[in-house]
């Protein structure tokens, strides 16, 4: 494989195919004859063991190959550029200037808080010298794809906007790792927000120390009441809004469960010691509160103070 990056002349070419090929004048002559030492094009090449001069020239005339993009489980557009400066030409400064243009977020709709949301997690192809112009505008066609009519008119439903629906589904996402549980941990979510109640989710109170501590590496596992009283917009503990854009990026699963969300009565949940990874769900806080109990001991056992 064989890259060739954006702006590159036939001395670059050159260099990089010199270790590869027996002849290396017999190549410039073949190049010079097809009119290839001024043309150039940037890309991905795949060039096979014994290929002959006049092959090689016309895979790299004419045969730029895709690269699969993958991104997911990204906290924030720093993040993204990183992830998405691994797989293609664009260096993770150009990507993270270009994602948080704000005159270009403000006619798309979006704001530097909640852009991420534009990035929906997949599985792409792009061709690898795609400049992060064009990245951005290939993910924000996706965005659109996405968002179709059916999904709109369940957004609607429900009383959000496609916004909102991305902003809760982070805090799902971070609440739990089961995708079969999302659905339900989601149907809690809506029955507070339709109660005008507080969402009072723990993973908005993480994100806000990061976003104040700009300390997004540090690993909070344990939430104290302390943490509660910071003054965020991400704090749900002290603001019944939802936070102004997502905590997480979500996946597709996590957005179809909460635009599908479980209808139940249940209000609260908390972690369940006896079945880790999934979470005991209650309709008093009563019952809430037993349940809690037995959490905090476990924590206090497992000696996690933060």
């Amino acid at each position: 494989v064989v890259y060739i990056p954006t702006g590159a002349n036939y001395a670059v070419v050159r260099d990089s195919l010199s270790p590869l090929l027996k002849d290396m004048d017999a190549f410039d002559a073949v190049a010079q004859k097809k009119n290839y030492v001024g043309n150039v094009k940037a890309g991905k090449y795949i060039l096979k063991k014994n290929m002959n001069n006049n092959d090689l020239v016309n895979v790299l005339r004419s045969q730029n190959q895709p690269v699969k993009v993958i991104f997911n489980n990204q906290e924030r557009l720093e993040d993204l550029a990183g992830r998405i400066a691994s797989q293609i030409e664009a260096d993770s400064i150009t990507l993270l200037e270009t994602m948080k243009d704000e005159q270009y977020l403000a006619e798309n709709d979006f704001t530097a808080r909640n852009g991420l949301a534009m990035y929906i997690p997949n599985q792409y192809e792009f061709f690898w010298n795609t400049s992060a112009k064009e990245f951005r505008s290939r993910m924000q066609k996706e965005y659109n794809k996405f968002w179709t009519q059916e999904k709109l008119d369940k957004a609607k439903e429900i009383g959000l906007t496609p916004m909102q629906v991305s902003v809760l589904a982070s805090i799902v996402q971070k609440e739990t790792a089961k995708v079969e549980e999302r659905p339900k941990v989601a149907g809690v979510y809506m029955n507070r927000f339709n109660k005008g109640m507080k969402l009072e989710a723990d993973p908005t109170v993480i994100y806000a120390i990061k976003d104040k501590t700009q300390a997004f590496d540090t690993i909070i596992k344990r939430v104290l009441y302390k943490d509660l009283t910071l003054d965020s917009p991400y704090n749900t503990y002290m603001y019944t809004n939802l936070p102004p854009g997502p905590i997480f990026m979500p996946d597709i699963s996590s957005i179809n469960a909460v635009l599908n969300y479980e209808k139940h009565d249940y209000i609260f949940f908390v972690a369940d010691v006896e079945n880790f990874g999934y979470h005991k769900f209650a309709k008093t806080l009563r019952e809430h509160n037993q349940n809690k109990q037995a959490y905090v001991n476990w924590v206090n056992k497992q000696g996690i103070k933060r």
